[in-house]
């Protein structure tokens, strides 16, 4: 059976897709076009940030700040809560959904990638790649540079410390570091 969907609906869904199907190149380059105009603004331009980040995010809660340069896919698959702070050169693949709870904050450098390729070199070789959604629950912290991969959830009360790499869900309430990620111990 044929599947009816477009190559977005796929995107979406977490199946493999063509990004290279026009209307995918079409809304990256109106990605584009928001990136170039956020990454120009400071602080101090928050009554440009605020419309922009509406208009282009797929959700963004009260008293967010996102420090430019900021980097992402489509922004209409990002969905931040009240309170999220992003440090500088923050990197979000959002292919799939991204969901942000309230109160969390971010490093320099951190990279949230929902986008993935298949490990099979045959299918690989067709061009089709896939995304799974990544889920970080509130009040949680990311330091600087840590990646955090393809459909993890990390859970509320998470610290990820500096250059961890989160290859699987985090429960709640711990800390994680290294690579890949994993719980700290105390002593």
């Amino acid at each position: 059976m044929e599947d009816s969907r477009s190559q977005k609906q796929r995107m979406i869904a977490g199946d493999l897709y063509h990004a290279g199907d026009p209307q995918l190149v079409a809304e990256r380059a109106i990605n584009q076009a928001n990136m170039a105009r956020y990454n120009v603004t400071t602080a101090s331009d928050g009554a440009v940030r605020g419309p922009l980040l509406a208009d282009w995010f797929g959700a963004v809660g009260d008293r967010v700040a996102l420090r430019a340069p900021l980097y992402t896919d489509y922004g209409y698959n990002i969905y931040l809560g009240d309170d999220v702070f992003f440090n500088y050169g923050c990197v979000l693949l959002d292919v799939c959904p991204i969901h942000i709870g309230d109160n969390c904050q971010f490093g320099p450098m951190v990279q949230i990638l929902t986008a993935d390729h298949p490990r099979d070199a045959a299918a690989r070789d067709t061009g089709a790649e896939f995304g799974q959604p990544i889920q970080i629950g509130r009040n949680v912290w990311i330091g600087g540079g840590a990646i955090i991969l393809p459909g993890v959830t990390i859970g509320d009360d998470v610290v990820v410390g500096a250059g961890a790499v989160v290859t699987r869900d985090v429960a709640p309430g711990l800390t994680v570091a290294g690579n890949p990620a994993r719980p700290l111990h105390k002593g």
